[in-house]
């Protein structure tokens, strides 16, 4: 589809017909800035009064009729200074202001004018702008945009929501009121759309991170740092057990180290640097100097250099859980996607440069275990991430191992036949990468696990390894991460599975339910607590004993299914005297109701998925 009649352009002529129906509405209303979004629109005026709910409805047809009427979307240009006369005419001051900026500037963006850094007065000589008109509304515009309104389904959009808005984003300056459009190129699209939004509402994993009991928040503690209950504490640690067993299973060794170094190792690092206004510093009572790591590849370098490395020590591979720190603004801080503190999953491996090709593959073969557990891996798409090359100076190291390390990782994927997308400018600062997208239930795209090959930061660090010929060489560093963030991984998959997780990785799995209270079912509960305590799951994380719970409280039983049914706990056993009589257990899991004899009862417990 050309740029033309691109969705992103009916988009963006969506909030001019927006524009259009507000000025029909409000002759008097003063129009800011109208850019599309990810799934639609928005534009910012101001109007003599307060929008209502009740309002858009009325906005809606009006723009319905518009589309309707298959108006043409008239695209003409004008010298700027005709321009700043033609918009001061129709009292549009707002627009006069932009015109008067890109005049001066040669840009209408807020933080590049007024920002730290100053820009020269007529960097970048604006002769001309276009405007678009779409029946007596005439827009300042860059476009481009469809040829007449009645190329958009008037049946694919809805106006969603107003909220208030800072023009340019100031909040010293004027303020808005900001009106939300959603718009596809169908009918169907908006309506899965909108559903996929209602379901995404209920897997919030905030609503249900309170409602199984999974984490909390303290103002007393501070925003940005989760406090994980024991049912979120059991299913962090299956998680992190699990990438344990699989990173071990291809020669990984776990290290430990501490909270906090000399802000020394992270100027070296280059991460005093690159989280400079993220940096928790600690001063303690002897006139030293520490931070809170912002990052855990520093410490691993020290770790590499604590003694003397042969080339018949390589590969190093370094594995930890551990928690990082970095003040975040509190505007951005929310739930578990984006906290002060936080757990990664990090790895380092340093080695040899012809052993790269080798160890990619074995993280791959990683990645796809630990994604295969969640039912994930098939649904991915990986990105191979090179430089940008129109500006090779943002990035550290020599040309000539990036040139053979983006080769390299070009032939792994190849191999591995991860049929990787070439995505320039996508490299970290220190070296290309192989990045995995997955998709959840709702179709959302997550980067969670991430391969970067970095020969700078061994350079950095003076890392030394003496080579078959008796020569010192510095090894290449692999950075991997096969989560990320235990925090934002939790999140993702409490949205994924909308709380009803793995039966392997359910914080309660087994839930027996007692009919009555009497000593017949009780004794036989004792009975069903003895098999329990002998259950070890073994697929896919080893040694997993079974986690259980035994509620003989008078409630009546369908209160305690429906209770059961809310924590989403995977299986229920109910036990009553029928089942005492016939020496059997009444079971219902997601798949229906199922009866097992009790001897039969640890098989099944063992083998159920």
């Amino acid at each position: 589809m050309s740029e033309k009649n691109s969705l992103d352009t009916k988009r963006h002529t969506g909030a001019h017909i927006l524009a259009t129906a507000i000025y029909d509405m409000f002759p008097e209303a003063q129009f800011g800035v109208g850019p599309t979004t990810e799934n639609g629109f928005y534009y910012d005026v101001l109007l003599p009064r307060t929008l209502i709910p009740e309002d858009l409805a009325i906005l809606e047809e009006k723009m319905k009729a518009i589309i309707k009427a298959n108006l043409l979307v008239e695209r003409a240009e004008m010298n700027i200074d005709e321009a700043i006369e033609h918009f001061r005419e129709a009292g549009q001051m707002l627009k006069v202001e932009l015109l008067q900026d890109l005049k001066t500037h040669g840009t209408t963006n807020f933080t590049e004018i007024y920002g730290d850094e100053e820009v020269n007065s007529n960097e970048k000589e604006v002769a001309t702008v276009s405007v678009y008109k779409i029946r007596n509304f005439v827009d300042l515009c860059r476009g481009p945009h469809i040829d007449s309104t009645g190329q958009i389904d008037s049946q694919a959009f809805i106006l969603d929501s107003i909220s208030a808005s800072y023009f340019r984003g100031d909040q010293n300056r004027e303020s808005m009121q900001r009106v939300y459009g959603i718009l596809f190129n169908s009918k169907k699209e908006l309506k899965e759309f909108l559903h996929n939004r209602e379901e995404a509402k209920k897997r919030d994993h905030r609503v249900l991170g309170k409602s199984l009991g999974l984490f909390t928040f303290s103002e007393l503690v501070g925003a940005g740092l989760p406090l994980y209950t024991p049912a979120g504490t059991t299913l962090k640690n299956n998680i992190a057990g699990l990438l344990r067993q699989i990173s071990k299973k291809y020669g990984s060794q776990e290290v430990s180290i501490p909270h906090i170094a000399k802000k020394e190792l992270y100027e070296i690092s280059g991460h005093a640097q690159k989280f400079s206004e993220e940096l928790f510093i600690v001063k303690g009572h002897y006139k030293q100097e520490f931070a809170l790591k912002p990052a855990n590849c520093p410490h691993h370098t020290q770790l590499f250099a604590s003694e003397p490395r042969s080339y018949r020590d390589l590969p190093i591979r370094y594995i930890e859980s551990t928690m990082q720190y970095r003040d975040e603004k509190p505007g951005q801080i929310g739930g578990l996607t984006r906290t002060r503190g936080f757990t990664v999953d990090d790895g380092h491996t340093f080695l040899a440069v012809n052993q790269i090709k080798k160890e990619v593959s074995l993280l791959i073969k990683t990645i796809a275990d630990f994604y295969t557990s969640f039912g994930l891996w098939d649904n991915k798409w990986v990105s191979l991430s090179v430089r940008d090359y129109s500006d090779l100076s943002k990035y550290t190291g020599i040309p000539e191992d990036w040139d053979k390390a983006e080769q390299m990782l070009e032939e792994i994927a190849k191999e591995s036949g991860l049929e990787a997308k070439r995505c320039e400018g996508e490299a970290a600062l220190y070296g290309p990468k192989l990045d995995f997208m997955f998709y959840d239930a709702l179709g959302n795209e997550r980067q969670l696990a991430t391969i970067q090959l970095d020969f700078a930061t061994p350079k950095r660090f003076e890392l030394e390894y003496i080579d078959e010929e008796g020569n010192a060489q510095t090894p290449v560093m692999i950075h991997r991460a096969i989560l990320g963030s235990y925090e934002r991984f939790l999140a993702i998959i409490i949205e994924h599975f909308a709380g009803r997780f793995p039966y392997w990785l359910a914080p309660i799995q087994v839930n027996v339910l007692a009919v009555n209270d009497s000593t017949e079912v009780l004794d036989y509960i004792e009975n069903i607590r003895q098999t329990l305590d002998t259950v070890v799951i073994s697929k896919p994380l080893k040694y997993n004993e079974l986690r259980y719970n035994i509620d003989t409280t008078p409630e009546s039983l369908g209160k305690k299914i429906r209770n059961s049914e809310l924590q989403k706990i995977p299986v229920i056993i109910i036990v009553g005297p029928k089942d005492i009589e016939a020496k059997q257990i009444s079971i219902r899991t997601q798949a229906g109701e199922s009866k097992v004899d009790l001897s039969e009862l640890q098989g099944f417990l063992e083998n159920f998925e």
